[in-house]
């Protein structure tokens, strides 16, 4: 555009200075929730509906979803949904999205917290080799500490 003195090049260089860089949904946890419920009240308003929310199916599959498409992709199932949805929320099956996987994160922070902490002492019993002693020191934990979680968490110790 600026060989075709269509664009004015100062202008492009002084704007061309600072890049501004967006990643996509599906590299931005907690965003894609945030956007698509923003989303449903901008076509709720536009369409005179009452859809006010997603039910936690809905919610886990818009969160686990890659979102190829990106945001316009987001954009259309919302959209969508808004328009065929015969209730006050947004279900699963309005989205026509299959549901999240079992490896989807929850919602509930208990649910959250027991995984980190299983996954946490799995790792530390496969680094030490099982050795409890050597996990519970890495894990920042003592030994009766580790054994109490191991017991509350059913893992299992190959020895």
């Amino acid at each position: 555009m600026i060989d075709a003195e269509r664009f004015r090049s100062d202008l492009y260089y002084r704007i061309s200075e600072m890049t501004i860089a967006i990643p996509p949904l599906r590299e931005r946890d907690g965003d894609t929730i945030a956007i698509a419920t923003c989303l449903l009240q901008r076509f709720s308003n536009l369409h005179n509906k009452r859809i006010s929310k997603f039910s936690k199916e809905a919610a886990q599959a818009i969160e686990a979803y890659p979102w190829p498409g990106n945001i316009r992709e987001l954009e259309n199932k919302i959209k969508r949904a808004v328009i065929m949805a015969p209730g006050t929320t947004i279900e699963l099956a309005d989205l026509e999205m299959a549901p999240p996987m079992d490896d989807a994160m929850p919602l509930n922070l208990q649910e959250v917290r027991e995984n980190a902490e299983t996954a946490a002492i799995k790792r530390a019993l496969q680094y030490a080799n099982n050795n409890i002693s050597a996990a519970a020191k890495l894990l920042g934990v003592t030994r009766p500490t580790l054994y109490t979680l191991i017991n509350k968490y059913a893992i299992g110790i190959d020895q």
